[in-house]
């Protein structure tokens, strides 16, 4: 039998982190996924990566932010979780996401991958772009009193 790699969020259940990066002035952060991104191209992101076997929650949040946006963490609250069921390249998937809420030094931050973002901006609660994240509303609904 030859070895075969196991997919995350395929063939087991993938954990990752989402970060609503915010400035604590009722701004926040997203990212303009484009064609070398995963998937839902041409579409804002607030941002998130999966959970590697050799990092803790807090290490991860704390590398990926650092990546995409180029922005130290200075503080952050867990929000809750969430079971995402989709559909990726024809295959079932399923995610856990643990969710924060993330405070960002607003200077600090830029497009960190662009090799995956198109850009990043900053918008409000009240100014939202129309082509988001399809996971996006759910994350709102559950979260808006605490963002």
């Amino acid at each position: 039998m030859a070895d075969q790699k196991l997919v995350k969020g395929i063939d087991y259940i993938g954990v990752s982190v989402v970060y609503f990066c915010h400035d604590g002035q009722g701004n926040f952060i997203m990212a303009k996924r484009n064609g070398n991104a995963r998937d839902e191209h041409g579409r804002f992101d607030i941002g998130g990566g999966a959970i590697e076997f050799d990092q803790t929650v807090e290490e991860t949040i704390i590398k990926e932010i650092k990546e995409e946006y180029c922005a130290d963490v200075l503080d952050y609250e867990f929000l809750g979780f969430r079971d995402v069921h989709r559909e990726h390249q024809g295959k079932a998937t399923h995610w856990v996401a643990l969710d924060f809420k993330v405070l960002v030094d607003r200077d600090q931050v830029k497009n960190g991958e662009p090799h995956k973002f198109d850009e990043i901006k900053w918008f409000t609660l009240d100014n939202l772009p129309e082509n988001y994240h399809s996971q996006f509303p759910n994350f709102l609904k559950l979260y808006k009193e605490k963002l």
